[in-house]
């Protein structure tokens, strides 16, 4: 129910405090704090990421100016650069890392009946990772290649809802193919990958697992073909067939059969050959479940583009990965509200009202569901889009 507080409030409502103060005691985050804590650090990062705040002194400017709001939007501590900088530095980035962990698990279970577009029973898991680019002057212990700094974003995307379920931040130089010895293999679920995945090793540990694959082939790929099945070819299917590894490692890593199946992808004109160890779903099928792996490309450009995660308020690796795990969970906190509010808007049209109404003190849902208030909030942001121009 609305009780006077400011849209940022209500947003922040949606947070399992005990769930954060548990992480804070986790980790001793609030050890020998007087007065800016844990929750002040992540309120504050959390409000830059909602309106897109470029730096530590743009984050101090804004707030400094509704000072007397910040009391009831929950924020206790005194507001500066310093003492932010600081706390992003020296504050344990697992508390941040932690939380997003618990919100993810609270907005998969609000997901869990969505349809990604394909009738299955199964979970469906996209797994891809992508490059954060850094500046190797500014983030030397980045290293990446001789001239570039980076970080690498590995995430594990449950398909329905688009909510990520695990997510990694490495080294650049880490291989993508790593991260499978971090997952755990859930039974019945399907993994969608890309050929960097392509471990015959590690691909046998999801099969023992009794979990299945969906992985884009190599072209130099060993395979002996052991019989095939007929195929629609009109609808861009080639083959079917029952394969076996031919190398002596590949066959001692992967002792079971696999399918194979061939099908031209008509949008990117590529003859694309999949591997997989689920045998009863049809081929066309198979092949749609490959094209559903689109979309952690497409979370990733969602991400970069309307969260803050390209450029840093912090140069250490803690102040990078926490400004990283707080983006994510501002995301999936998001993702909850709209879930729990039947609000149908998209992500990105959400962002963008709560952007310029943070301080209104109004009911949520009637900033988000209003037709004229929404129009009105259109029309002065393309206002400022242009005055700012």
């Amino acid at each position: 129910m609305y009780k006077g507080q400011t849209v940022f409030s209500q947003i922040m409502d949606f947070l399992p405090i005990k769930k954060f103060r548990q992480c804070v005691n986790r980790y001793n985050g609030n050890y020998r704090v007087r007065s800016f804590t844990c929750f002040d650090q992540f309120l504050c990062m959390a409000f830059a990421q909602l309106t897109y705040r470029d730096s530590l002194r743009d984050i101090e400017c804004c707030l400094r100016a509704m000072k007397e709001k910040l009391y009831h939007m929950g924020i206790r501590g005194k507001i500066s650069r310093s003492t932010l900088a600081d706390a992003n530095e020296n504050r344990d980035w697992r508390i941040y890392s932690d939380f997003a962990q618990i919100l993810i698990h609270q907005a998969r279970q609000l997901y869990a009946d969505d349809d990604f577009g394909l009738e299955l029973q199964e979970t469906v898991y996209a797994l891809d990772a992508t490059i954060i680019d850094l500046c190797l002057s500014v983030f030397p212990w980045a290293h990446f290649r001789k001239t570039k700094g980076a970080v690498k974003l590995h995430t594990l995307l449950d398909l329905k809802g688009n909510i990520p379920s695990f997510i990694a931040i490495t080294a650049a130089k880490v291989h993508e193919v790593n991260i499978l010895d971090e997952l755990i293999p859930e039974a019945g679920s399907i993994y969608i990958m890309d050929r960097g995945y392509l471990d015959f090793e590690r691909l046998y540990t999801l099969h023992q697992y009794s979990s299945f694959f969906v992985v884009r082939a190599k072209v130099n790929t060993g395979l002996r073909r052991l019989y095939s099945m007929s195929v629609d070819k009109s609808s861009g299917l080639r083959c079917d067939q029952i394969v076996v590894p031919t190398g002596f490692y590949a066959r001692k890593n992967y002792p079971e059969k696999l399918r194979r199946v061939k099908f031209i992808d008509s949008d990117k004109e590529k003859r694309l050959i999949l591997l997989t160890n689920q045998m009863t779903l049809p081929a066309f099928t198979i092949t749609e479940l490959y094209r559903c792996r689109w979309q952690v490309e497409l979370f990733f450009k969602w991400i970069k583009q309307h969260l803050r995660i390209k450029a840093f308020y912090g140069t250490s690796e803690n102040a990078v990965k926490t400004q990283i795990w707080i983006a994510i969970s501002v995301y999936v906190l998001v993702a909850i509200m709209k879930k729990q509010l039947q609000i149908d808007l998209s992500l990105y049209t959400i962002l963008q009202i709560l952007s310029i109404t943070l301080f209104e003190k109004m009911p949520i849902l009637q900033v988000l569901t209003a037709d004229t208030y929404k129009n009105k909030i259109t029309s002065n942001h393309i206002q400022l889009k242009l005055f700012e121009s």
